[in-house]
């Protein structure tokens, strides 16, 4: 998902929006010109599917950019996502620079494993995940920076998540089998 050929001002084709304000828009600087996928709105954790799609194995990447916030400059891959209560993520987050796992079982948030780590403010990044039956990775610009094991959800699909007030861009999702 590069989001350049999706019409500029509402989310993604194919997207499933669960809570927050994802609209397409124009970035000078996105790593591929000309748009990306922004969430603007304050919610208290906004987050989208982008296809109904479903991976058991998975390797998910993206390049994201957090502009903005003062409760939270955050942003997320989730994965496994079975409802928009029960699902898996990978954060990063600029205000507290860490980078974590954690999962949502019916709406409660259980943190996983957490890693200290700068997360720059303004800069386009790259957030990855790769999963391999209970096993998950995270890692920030190639690195790995946390990992940790867990069987809650088996399969699923994949999103996009931020939380509070962040605003932050995200672009080139890729979705793959991993290696």
């Amino acid at each position: 998902w590069t989001f350049d050929t999706d019409p500029v001002g509402g989310p993604p084709q194919g997207a499933t929006v669960f809570s927050g304000n994802w609209l397409v828009r124009a970035e000078s600087d996105t790593p591929s010109a000309l748009n990306a996928l922004c969430q603007t709105g304050t919610a208290t954790f906004p987050a989208m599917t982008l296809s109904d799609a479903v991976y058991t194995d998975v390797l998910v990447s993206t390049r994201f950019k957090p502009i903005s916030g003062s409760i939270d400059r955050a942003a997320g891959i989730i994965f496994r996502v079975q409802d928009e209560n029960n699902y898996y993520i990978l954060r990063a987050n600029a205000l507290e620079n860490n980078v974590d796992i954690r999962k949502y079982v019916d709406g409660i948030r259980i943190t996983l494993k957490i890693t200290s780590i700068e997360v720059l403010t303004g800069q386009w990044q790259e957030l990855r995940v790769e999963v391999v039956g209970s096993q998950i990775q995270g890692f920030l610009n190639n690195e790995l920076v946390v990992e940790t094991s867990d069987d809650t959800f088996q399969s699923g699909k994949i999103g996009l998540w931020t939380k509070a007030d962040s605003v932050t861009c995200f672009d080139d999702v890729e979705a793959r089998t991993p290696l």
